[in-house]
């Protein structure tokens, strides 16, 4: 079918402008972005958690350092869960010592210690790394080691 302006027969018809849509407000979009960011730190949280509750079972894997990540994915996320972590009676304490002023309880500073000289050792029995390889490990283990045992303990003055 031809119109009126191929056929000769009149003017082109004018076509209406598609309506614009309202303009978003500026809360909407956050609050859309924000429920977004709130998922995407709650399923780091519980991926988190999920591997803290596998390093129960597992040797060298570090169920308190999970908690620790997941905590503040919690605090973006969900508060009851947060409340959770923070009230466990497991890992509560330490969570809420680690919260309150950084400090780490003397037992865990002899296991982390423990841990990274077990590691370094199996390490240097399996791998037989350079000496140049095995010092920059140990060098770098040392430091941590170090930030460990400094940290102070809970219920310390500092």
């Amino acid at each position: 079918m031809r119109n009126l302006a191929e056929a000769g027969g009149g003017p082109l018809p004018v076509a209406e402008p598609a309506p614009v849509p309202a303009p978003v407000p500026a809360s909407a979009s956050v609050l859309k972005r924000g429920r977004v960011a709130r998922g995407v730190w709650l399923a780091i949280g519980l991926l988190l958690v999920g591997l803290g509750f596998v390093g129960i079972f597992v040797p060298l894997l570090p169920t308190t350092d999970f908690m620790l990540l997941a905590l503040p994915c919690f605090a973006r996320s969900s508060p009851r869960l947060e409340a959770w972590l923070l009230g466990h009676p497991r890992f509560g304490p330490a969570l809420r010592a680690w919260r309150d002023s950084r400090a780490v309880p003397r037992h865990a500073k002899a296991l982390a210690c423990a841990g990274m000289a077990f590691g370094f050792a199996m390490f240097c029995i399996h791998v037989h790394p350079h000496a140049l390889s095995a010092g920059v490990l140990a060098a770098f283990l040392l430091f941590w080691a170090t930030w460990i045992v400094r940290r102070p303990e809970p219920g310390e003055q500092g």
